[in-house]
């Protein structure tokens, strides 16, 4: 069962914002309907629709961050949008994929801000003032996910922290990196001093205190990253400890488990189990989700029995998980087979894909229509970025990492290692976050980005993808974007 309906909001969310295709838009902070905001329903309602555009980011992870790693080789059927993504091509600031991204995260930033603003004015028409809190916390900690997801795609962003007329927006230029971080890390800490840790009823599935300390720790983590000479995510501050205090907190916390069982984690009968810290909600039936098919090939649906299936939308386009990870996940010692492998990747088949969301028998009413929920952040990521922060300095042993790897191992059936390495932690997250849209941000945090892709390239003897450079760290502006600021925004380096 799903508890925040996003794609029942609609109507609600098109009222304030999401029909909005680009950032310099009039904003509508004061409703036609003049009474709006007048009691606590309208609140939760007006909350419920800054969550709303959360449903395009796993779309977003999969096309602009799995596909853009080592993980997959895909081969496109023709002119497809996403083919200089995944090629890394400087001529994709026209790409829909880029321009969306760009506009659905301003927009749930544009909706976040409406709020706050009427949380501000009209907030003592809520019933409580402990509801009112939560309901700002929910609204920053999204307003910082929302930035974050821009800061790692695109770097310098403009800063819009409250409702703007189109002309105001238009003389706001982009912000430092530096200056974007201070604004995530005050709204994520409010969040997480202010956030229950935990919710009941309809209410689960919304940011919790864990949620905002888990993405605050990330953000500690990606900022530690080296700089690659760009404006780009990483800021080389080395804030390992404080990352690694997050993460231990919420281990600490016991509210989270280690689920024994890998493939139960992502089963559809036990959505938001103890693995799970923050996800985004679908319904089932018509309001399920996409993301299962996307990088599935349409005629795998036809092949066992399903017609009429839209799959991804990309006719006859191959999304092949590279034979780099393949011989990764046979690797393991004495052997053994990794679990995860016959979770993840579906090889029977003319060429191995993922099919790590997919169960056939749940399907709804077209292969766009999945009811199963998108996990973000997981407490497995908490334990492996815990001893990427040892790793790198911060408090603990090698054992430690050892440990927690070995852990991760012995889930997915493979003997334990020692002495692990930075490069064989990578590689286990690899293995064990495919499909989850994490690769392409774990290589940049660790300053792999660029050597790790051109191995692949070469090792691989792949002849369809450019040779990666630092400026590829990042994607363009959207095309779109520079056309309408008036020369107020500058192209990122390296794209045409």
């Amino acid at each position: 069962m799903k508890y925040i309906n996003y794609i029942g909001i609609v109507l609600l969310v098109f009222l304030f914002d999401s029909c909005n295709s680009e950032l310099n838009q009039e904003p509508v902070s004061n409703i036609t309907t003049s009474n709006f905001y007048s009691n606590t329903n309208d609140f939760t309602q007006a909350v419920n629709g800054v969550y709303a555009q959360l449903t395009s980011y796993p779309a977003q992870v999969l096309w602009l961050d799995e596909m853009r790693s080592d993980n997959l080789n895909v081969i496109s059927d023709g002119n497809r949008d996403w083919q200089g993504i995944n090629n890394f091509s400087p001529d994709i600031a026209s790409a829909s994929f880029i321009s969306s991204a760009w506009d659905t995260n301003f927009n749930g930033i544009y909706d976040a801000n409406n709020v706050l603003s009427a949380l501000d004015s009209k907030g003592g028409n809520i019933s409580s003032d402990s509801l009112r809190t939560r309901f700002t916390a929910e609204c920053r900690f999204l307003r910082a996910f929302y930035y974050f997801q821009l800061v790692r795609l695109f770097g310098q962003v403009p800063l819009i922290d409250k409702p703007m007329t189109a002309t105001q927006v238009a003389t706001v230029g982009r912000t430092s990196v530096s200056d974007i971080y201070d604004f995530i890390i005050k709204d994520l800490t409010f969040a997480a001093d202010s956030l229950p840790a935990s919710y009941t009823g309809s209410d689960v599935g919304r940011a919790t205190s864990y949620a905002a300390k888990g993405i605050l720790g990330l953000v500690y983590l990606t900022k530690s990253g080296p700089t690659y000479g760009i404006n780009g995510p990483g800021l080389d501050s080395k804030e390992y400890d404080k990352a690694l205090s997050l993460f231990n907190e919420i281990l600490n916390s016991n509210n989270y488990a280690f689920l024994s069982d890998y493939s139960s984690i992502f089963s559809y009968s036990n959505e938001d189990n103890k693995e799970v810290i923050f996800d985004i909600q679908y319904m089932s039936s018509s309001n399920g989700a996409s993301f299962p098919s996307l990088l599935v090939p349409v005629a795998y649906f036809t092949s066992i029995g399903i017609s009429n299936t839209y799959g991804n939308g990309m006719g006859a386009s191959n999304f092949a998980v590279s034979t780099n990870l393949l011989n990764s996940y046979k690797s393991g010692t004495n052997g053994a087979t990794d679990a995860r492998s016959t979770f993840n990747v579906q090889l029977s088949y003319s060429s191995p894909f993922i099919k790590k969301y997919l169960d056939v028998t749940k399907k709804g009413t077209s292969g766009t229509d999945w009811p199963i929920n998108f996990i973000v952040l997981r407490y497995t990521d908490i334990l492996l970025m815990k001893a990427e922060c040892i790793l790198h300095g911060a408090s603990g042993t090698q054992d430690d990492v050892d440990a927690i790897v070995n852990q991760v191992r012995k889930r997915a059936g493979l003997g334990s290692v020692s002495n692990v390495t930075l490069a064989d932690l990578m590689e286990e997250r690899r293995k064990e976050f495919l499909g989850e849209g994490l690769r392409w941000n774990d290589l940049i945090r660790e300053g792999m980005a660029v050597t790790t892709m051109n191995s692949w390239i070469k090792s691989d003897g792949i002849t369809t993808i450019d040779e990666v450079i630092p400026d590829y760290v990042i994607y363009p502006v959207p095309a779109t974007e520079i056309q309408t600021s008036s020369n107020l925004y500058k192209q990122n380096p390296g794209y045409n």
